[in-house]
């Protein structure tokens, strides 16, 4: 990143005036945790005691037997506190919300991961704490919502636009410019202005740094392709920090294919046709937008991948061609979890499965020596009524509508 905060074409930093002065001062406290080894410590300590660091590698040998090829490998994000890849951004931001002195944390949250883990800070370090989220994904994701209510944070439903994730940035940051004094936004991704891109990357290359030494471990050489589901890229990034420079690694962001790239019905922002340069939120990156710059609908099963615009830094990795990317469909989707659940009793997050999609399609022609790495970024039992209704379970259906008719009778 540069003084200005681009990575190549890509990034910067487009707020209002009236934030100048609060971003000033989280970067300059940024710069003294990134250069501070005591800070790291604290954080890698707390990860450990509170969110179970390091998460394991697993080999998944029943998925490697069933495709032949590579070793399958997962990262498994799934095991850590809150049950996501968030906290390791969350609980960092926190240390730094202590520092500066502040007492109350906003987030946004499309699949409910960041909200919880914001919740979960929030509640370990006694801040107050409000979360935003798309109506749609309120309903998407209603368990997350009892749960971050349950932690004592306010989740207020965002109403506007296409009520989802882009809705719930903007009525964030609308929040932020009101209350600059006391409150920290708490980004949940590798987006917006600078410096979050940057300082969300850094807390969740910690992921990257145990599965290098993970996999040498276990395969005695570097993974010859590592998998990341692509949303705003902050699971991504975590992961490829690892092996980014290593040549004999190629890295692969999976992107939200939905009900494919012809029916404009996506959130491929990087490898499709149908995203282009833009400034929005605070940073420039490749946006799903029409030719007049306003931001277009767009549709993925996985909420936290539903997303019109993508992490500078990724955009910057594609141009140079340091990073392949690929989409899965929502019907691919369903069909990853089905197997991965069968043959290996792990039932990944609905944005995680992107990643086992692609990893699935190739690993069949690597050599039996190579090993790939799948980076797990949730857990799927979040989304539990989603894969539900995917798989039209009818004893489920029974249930709900038991469950539903006691609460009518009890009210």
């Amino acid at each position: 990143m540069n003084k200005q905060g681009f990575f190549g074409n890509w990034g910067g930093s487009y707020i209002p005036e009236i934030l100048n002065r609060t971003f000033e001062r989280l970067r300059e406290e940024y710069d003294r945790a990134r250069n501070d080894p005591a800070f790291w410590q604290d954080y890698t300590n707390l990860m450990s005691t509170y969110s179970c660091r390091p998460t394991p590698l697993t080999f998944a040998e029943n998925l490697t037997n069933h495709f032949g090829g590579a070793k399958i490998y997962i990262k498994r994000e799934d095991l850590n506190h809150t049950g996501a890849h968030k906290a390791n951004n969350v609980m960092g931001q926190g240390l730094l919300v202590k520092r500066m002195g502040k007492k109350r944390v906003i987030a946004e949250t499309g699949a409910g991961q960041h909200g919880m883990a914001t919740a979960t800070m929030a509640a370990k370090f006694g801040f107050e704490c409000t979360i935003y989220m798309g109506e749609v994904d309120v309903l998407r994701q209603r368990p997350n919502v009892f749960w971050m209510e349950k932690m004592g944070a306010e989740v207020v439903p965002v109403k506007d636009g296409n009520r989802t994730l882009k809705d719930a940035i903007n009525e964030a940051f609308r929040d932020w410019v009101s209350h600059v004094d006391s409150t920290h936004y708490v980004f949940g991704t590798a987006c917006g202005p600078a410096p979050f891109p940057e300082m969300v990357s850094w807390f969740q290359s910690i992921i990257g740094r145990e599965a290098t030494e993970q996999i040498l471990a276990m395969h005695g050489r570097p993974p010859a392709r590592v998998y990341g589901c692509v949303g705003g890229g902050s699971n991504a990034m975590g992961i490829f920090q690892g092996f980014l420079g290593n040549e004999e690694t190629e890295l692969v962001g999976v992107e939200a294919g939905g009900r494919g790239l012809d029916s404009g019905l996506h959130a491929a922002r990087l490898s499709g046709t149908d995203a282009s340069p833009g400034v929005a939120q605070g940073y420039k990156t490749m946006f799903l937008q029409n030719d007049d710059g306003q931001m277009l609908e767009t549709h993925s099963v996985a909420a936290g991948l539903d997303y019109v615009g993508v992490s500078p830094i990724l955009a910057d990795l594609w141009e140079r061609k340091k990073v392949r990317f690929e989409s899965a469909t929502d019907g691919e989707v369903i069909e990853a979890l089905d197997l991965t659940m069968k043959l290996e009793g792990i039932i990944p997050a609905l944005e995680s499965a992107h990643g086992f999609v692609q990893a699935f399609k190739e690993a069949g022609d690597l050599s039996s020596d190579d090993a790939i790495i799948i980076n797990q970024s949730g857990r799927g039992d979040k989304d539990i009524f989603t894969i539900a209704d995917a798989f039209d379970d009818p004893s489920w259906k029974e249930f709900i509508i038991e469950r539903a008719e006691q609460y009518k009778t009890n009210s």
